[in-house]
């Protein structure tokens, strides 16, 4: 175990350098900028590790290894983030645990993550997923809705009990105009994320950037990078 916790500690160390120079040469305070880190397909034991070396915030994309890790880990000082596709049937279990949803995408979904957040007698924090490769249909390939989308499902959110309008987040996309150009793609969400500050001022997030492409996001002006595996390593494949 203390082999594991030197080689997260050495890489939480390189990723907080590149994050802090990023900073530096975008003109920008440190503090601007929350490290998530992924955590899926990985143990609670690493999250433990992650939790004694200062993370605070851990990010999970399915809902089957999310909720018996988080409740394994119920008793750490974590901020849990949902960043997957999330099902309607899966609601339930991850209003349970999760403080945000990254990836919220669709009018069903909020209507369904209301009710169940108001169930739980929880308030969880919603960013309305971009995609920036949305076809004709208004989807991504990995989920989001369509620019022209985000205002009438942030209102949604905003009006849902039990939900909060945190704010934008995207993936950078591997098809489409902005397919190998993660900087617009970043610029772009932000110029979207003016848009909506105008007629909601609070939703303020911005979640932007991964383990390769997270200095694009900082200099763009990300609030929030989703890091995996330059923390964690490179995931084995899921079966």
């Amino acid at each position: 175990m203390t082999d594991r916790k030197d080689e997260l500690a050495a890489n939480l160390a390189k990723v907080e350098r590149r994050i802090a120079a990023a900073c530096a040469a975008a003109g920008r305070e440190r503090e601007e900028v929350t490290l998530i880190v992924v955590t899926k397909t990985y143990p609670a034991s690493d999250v433990r590790i992650l939790a004694e070396l200062g993370v605070r915030h851990v990010a999970e994309n399915r809902d089957q290894d999310a909720a018996p890790k988080a409740a394994a880990c119920s008793d750490l000082p974590l901020t849990w983030h949902f960043v997957g596709q999330l099902q309607t049937n899966k609601v339930r279990s991850v209003a349970g645990y999760a403080d945000f949803v990254q990836s919220v995408d669709r009018a069903k979904l909020v209507t369904v993550l209301s009710r169940e957040a108001v169930r739980a007698g929880r308030e969880i924090g919603c960013l309305v997923q971009v995609a920036l490769d949305a076809g004709e249909n208004g989807r991504g390939e990995r989920g989001g809705v369509a620019p022209d989308g985000i205002g009438e499902l942030a209102d949604l959110v905003a009006g849902a009990p039990g939900l909060r309008l945190d704010g934008l987040m995207t993936v950078a996309p591997l098809t489409g105009e902005y397919a190998g150009r993660e900087r617009a793609a970043f610029d772009r969400l932000m110029d979207l994320s003016t848009d909506l500050r105008r007629s909601h001022p609070a939703a303020t997030m911005v979640s932007a950037g991964m383990s390769a492409d997270l200095e694009q996001a900082v200099t763009a002006g990300a609030t929030h990078v989703r890091v995996g595996s330059a923390v964690l390593g490179v995931r084995s494949r899921l079966g």
